[in-house]
């Protein structure tokens, strides 16, 4: 039986069948952060539906050459063309040069996806190091006649492309100043953006290039353009990013790249939904975001003990196209979950002989393979474990299944019990009570009152440690 892989293009608004350009070879490219903060679980939560279709592309046979940028110039703080550089404005928060706050919250960043065992990308590229590049492509859009000059900038002209838009299913003529582009003056069309930007006069900011126009740095949406096509060619399978990106940034870099090229840029564009946060039963569920003042990041997570991989589970209780309503007591319950799959895969036989259940093979992969049906596959594991399959055979599934859930299965180890004294297990029952009761304050101060006495407390996904501190 076989069970072809169909993901759903935004592009078309279905489901297809992926066939890649070039044999089993595939060109995926992601679109990174923005690195002048943290990055926050909404965001992480697009990274790891990314994770999964490479991991699903790789068992399909496919060889993945995936690229990821990262943005450390030209991103304002409007998604258009209007406001500060926000590297410019993380530097002047933190006090330190755009060039460490950009190395501070790329280090961290990439701790994120190894906390949530997220595959790194084959090639990581930032648009600082990519402005000729970028300067180029402009060039070439500029030779065609797409571009104009005004006084803050170059600007692509979307009148002289009859396909703008297709992507968002945009209508031009109806589109309002200010409702999802800002009108700079000078602009010819509400939805020209900008391709180079210059310093303002007598201005002097930190990160600031020479180009044929004049002195500045390059607009938001050209780099994704530039680098996706110097590394994976003008035209290429898949592009990837958040849903929040299908009206402006994928729109514009699809404007830039067909326009210079006469050739399709990406023939797959997969976008994940947003991660709502829950707060309260009176109050509507708002997307998470930076913007919205509601972000919650990894080390918020790490620091209240809770396993990142719990997280990297509850993202699976939706599919990547769904919202997903985030709330701690949901987040707690996948942390269950996960530590019961744990302590059940540890207790299993195992045995080198034993592979892969057939059945529950096909199962899974038609599971995957039916654009990311991650919520179908986890439901999956738990037949696997409640099913009569030896425990040999359930070992081996459950490891097969891993090599797209990244829960790290064969890593769980059987619990082992520490003897401590009554004072400090009552304690730890203590801190457990208050922790359940969402007192952290409380569950802080005992963990200070334990360590005082010379014990040690590490959360982990298979339960608290209490640990003699040498």
């Amino acid at each position: 039986m076989t069970h072809a892989l169909r993901l759903f293009n935004t592009l078309t608004r279905k489901k297809e069948a992926f066939i890649p350009l070039k044999g089993n070879k595939v060109g995926l490219y992601t679109c990174g952060p923005t690195v002048y903060h943290y990055a926050h679980i909404g965001n992480l939560r697009t990274y790891l539906f990314e994770d999964v279709l490479k991991r699903v592309l790789r068992l399909n046979g496919f060889i993945v050459n995936h690229v990821m940028n990262i943005t450390d110039v030209g991103h304002l703080t409007s998604d258009a063309d209007a406001g500060e550089d926000k590297m410019e404005k993380g530097a002047r928060r933190e006090k330190m040069t755009v060039w460490k706050i950009a190395a501070r919250y790329t280090k961290a960043f990439k701790n994120d996806l190894k906390y949530l065992n997220i595959l790194p990308p084959s090639i990581w590229c930032k648009a600082t190091d990519h402005i000729q590049e970028q300067i180029a492509l402009i060039q070439r859009l500029e030779k065609k006649g797409l571009t104009y000059r005004i006084a803050d900038g170059m600007y692509f002209d979307t009148s002289k492309d009859k396909r703008y838009g297709a992507l968002a299913r945009l209508k031009k003529e109806n589109l309002k100043a200010g409702a999802r582009v800002e009108m700079v003056k000078g602009k010819k069309n509400l939805t020209d953006f900008a391709l180079w930007k210059f310093s303002t006069t007598g201005e002097k900011r930190q990160m600031e290039w020479p180009s044929p126009w004049g002195i500045g740095f390059p607009g938001w949406h050209i780099e994704c353009s530039a680098m996706a096509m110097k590394y994976l060619g003008e035209s290429f399978d898949i592009h990837c990013g958040g849903i929040d990106h299908i009206p402006v940034h994928h729109t514009n870099e699809i404007a830039q790249a067909e326009n210079a090229t006469s050739k399709q840029f990406a023939r797959w564009w997969m976008h994940g939904e947003f991660l709502l946060i829950d707060e309260g039963p009176r109050v509507e569920a708002k997307r998470m975001g930076k913007s919205e003042g509601n972000f919650i990041t990894l080390q918020t997570l790490i620091d209240r003990g809770i396993d990142p991989l719990a997280y990297r589970y509850f993202s699976f209780s939706a599919h990547y196209r769904q919202k997903l309503k985030f709330s701690w007591d949901a987040l707690d319950g996948a942390a269950h979950a996960l530590k019961k799959l744990r302590a059940q895969a540890a207790n299993l036989e195992k045995s080198k002989n034993a592979g892969l259940e057939t059945t529950y093979g096909e199962k899974f992969l038609s599971a995957v393979n039916d654009d990311l049906n991650m919520p179908r596959a986890l439901a999956l594991v738990w037949d696997v474990m409640k099913s009569k399959l030896a425990d040999e055979e359930k070992y081996a599934t459950l490891c097969a299944y891993d090599q797209i859930l990244g829960l790290k299965l064969a890593q769980s180890k059987r619990m082992r019990k520490t003897p401590v004294p009554k004072e400090i297990v009552k304690l730890a029952d203590e801190r457990a009570r208050a922790r359940k009761e969402k007192n952290w304050q409380r569950a802080d101060e005992i963990r200070s009152l334990m360590e005082e006495k010379g014990y040690s407390m590490e959360d982990g996904a298979q339960g608290t440690v209490i640990k003699k501190m040498e």
